[in-house]
């Protein structure tokens, strides 16, 4: 192998370990943002908002990162795969970074009342879907398409139970007008939620293209 390809396939490495540190980043915004509602602290609300700068500031380094290789390596093939797939899955995580960043947001919102419920759901949902998130960050490194499938097949459940928090707030609405205000926050989260979920699984949609080369639309 050459020094130049090697040090062509050094770069592509470098790229996908700094999109899985993002993910990494995103993925911990999402579990600090619904702890901060279900605890309604305040403070860790505000460090989410705060941290999306930096989530931003990553995307755009890793697309510059994306671009610079195009224009100097001219990819064919997988290369330009590794490059393109990079690009659309930095925009996912960049897409659970802003739903962070909303969550963290109501969070502030209804700080300063009681919860219309012990939040039980929400955060089990927000489980969910970060492990969807962390799956398909690892099926990316690892080019595993088993995993990959794995991350898509969950979604149904994270859809289930979006569902089931929906119609369990608007009954909390329909009996207790007083409930209103806040249970559309919180269905506003659980939609946010089910979102990231759905970000997932096109990244998981994304390695599948990567290693095959096929689009599969599992979402």
């Amino acid at each position: 192998m050459s020094i130049t390809r090697q040090s062509y396939d050094h770069e592509l490495e470098n790229l996908r370990q700094e999109i899985s540190k993002m993910g990494n980043m995103v993925a911990q915004a999402i579990g600090e943002s619904v702890k901060a509602l279900a605890n309604q602290d305040v403070e860790l609300s505000r460090k989410v908002m705060d941290g999306d700068d930096i989530i931003d500031a990553i995307e755009v380094e890793i697309e510059d990162k994306c671009m610079v290789l195009i224009a100097r390596q001219q990819p064919l093939a997988r290369d330009l795969r590794i490059i393109g797939t990079g690009l659309k899955i930095t925009t996912d995580l960049e897409r659970i970074g802003d739903h962070a960043f909303d969550i963290a947001k109501i969070a502030i919102k209804v700080s300063q009342e009681p919860l219309v419920k012990p939040l039980v759901d929400l955060p089990r949902m927000a489980v969910m879907a970060q492990k969807m998130l962390k799956d398909s960050l690892e099926a990316y490194i690892n080019m595993d398409i088993s995993l990959a499938e794995q991350v898509c097949q969950a979604d149904d459940g994270v859809d289930d139970i979006y569902q089931q928090i929906f119609r369990e707030l608007l009954t909390y609405m329909m009996e207790d007008p007083r409930t209103i205000s806040q249970a559309t926050q919180l269905i506003f989260v659980a939609r946010y939620l089910e979102r990231v979920a759905d970000h997932a699984t096109n990244i998981a949609e994304w390695v599948i293209y990567l290693v095959t080369g096929q689009r599969m639309r599992k979402n």
